[in-house]
């Protein structure tokens, strides 16, 4: 995914209620850009920091500016880092149509944001016409805490527990599944972030024994754009 037009550089204020943040630009502008991130975004939103932002001309939008990319620092040096977590989805079509994941290529139709379980929406759904769908649900990783490890979820998600619990009804049914963990930053490896949300790290232990799959990739990123680049590895979560 490349972003359609140069974002603009500036130097992060404050993120406030969660959708808000104000950004200081490289040209003395002060700015409020909307944060398309419901998470706690730990170790992201340091006042000072180096952020970039993309514009909109929509003139129906409140805010002109929104935030997509975060740089920080994670013990090995400064990094990029995505943070609008309305891009994931986009990111792993574009790579599904791509080739990048061979485990998908036996499905030739996709779907975005189709109606399943209990008034659910799942991310994308792979169909073909000899056999039964896939079900793809995304998730945006964005946090670490320990050099070379993404964590997931960074907050309490009952509604991730709660896909997670619709995925292995879909197993159930005959259906496959898979959850992507999409590492929207330089990682070497993915754990449940236990600690933080154990009701989540247990869904995830009951889906996968029911045989929903999980797979972990990490993109590069720039000011320029997002793209999936290489898996990483599971490791133990923390609890």
């Amino acid at each position: 995914m490349r972003f359609p037009q140069a974002l603009i550089p500036g130097r992060l204020i404050q993120r406030y209620k969660r959708f808000l943040a104000d950004v200081k630009l490289d040209t003395g502008e002060v700015v409020t850009a909307h944060c398309a991130n419901p998470g706690a975004m730990l170790g992201l939103k340091t006042p000072g920091s180096r952020v970039w932002l993309s514009t909109s001309d929509n003139p129906s939008r409140k805010l002109k500016y929104s935030w997509e990319v975060a740089e920080a620092d994670f013990g090995r040096g400064p990094e990029f880092v995505g943070i609008n977590t309305a891009h994931p989805n986009a990111i792993v079509a574009e790579a599904i149509a791509s080739g990048f994941f061979p485990e998908f290529a036996k499905w030739p139709r996709l779907r975005r944001e189709v109606k399943y379980g209990r008034n659910s929406r799942v991310d994308i759904l792979l169909e073909r016409d000899d056999g039964p769908p896939c079900y793809v649900e995304v998730k945006n990783v964005h946090m670490m805490r320990r050099p070379g490890l993404a964590e997931f979820p960074d907050s309490v998600t009952a509604r991730g527990a709660k896909h997670l619990a619709e995925m292995a009804d879909m197993v159930a049914g005959g259906a496959r599944a898979v959850m992507v963990y999409l590492i929207q930053m330089d990682a070497d490896e993915f754990a449940l972030a236990g600690d933080i949300d154990p009701a989540y790290a247990a869904a995830f232990e009951k889906a996968h024994t029911a045989g929903v799959e999980a797979i972990a990739v990490v993109c590069k990123v720039d000011p320029q754009g997002i793209e999936v680049a290489r898996r990483a590895s599971f490791a133990q979560a923390r609890s």
